[in-house]
């Protein structure tokens, strides 16, 4: 990992990270992500999401409307952090969990 981080920007190494995150979008300084899920869901996805982002000392903005649950990460004056791509990565992990059968 030293090697990546010595020879390439931050920057590059987290545009990297994001193509691996499918459904996530970058504006700016924030991604977001848009799942179409049910209201039950909904709460098991925000509980989870909850305790991994408590322990990345994280706050993403999660909003329900109508089937869809919309989540933002970052904070838009700030640069992306490693600590916001791992916590989409966590999400993904959890939304599969959720939707799975």
């Amino acid at each position: 990992m030293r090697a990546l981080f010595s020879t390439r920007s931050k920057h590059d190494y987290l545009d990297d990270a994001l193509t691996l995150l499918p459904g996530w979008i970058r504006e700016g300084e924030q991604i977001r992500r848009t799942l179409v899920i049910d209201d039950s869901q909904h709460a098991a996805l925000t509980e989870r999401v909850k305790v991994v982002a408590d322990a990345l000392h994280l706050r993403p903005e999660i909003s329900r409307r109508a089937d869809q649950t919309r989540i933002r990460v970052g904070h838009g004056n700030a640069p992306l952090t490693e600590g916001e791509v791992l916590l989409a990565a966590r999400i993904e992990d959890a939304y599969r969990a959720v939707t799975q059968p």
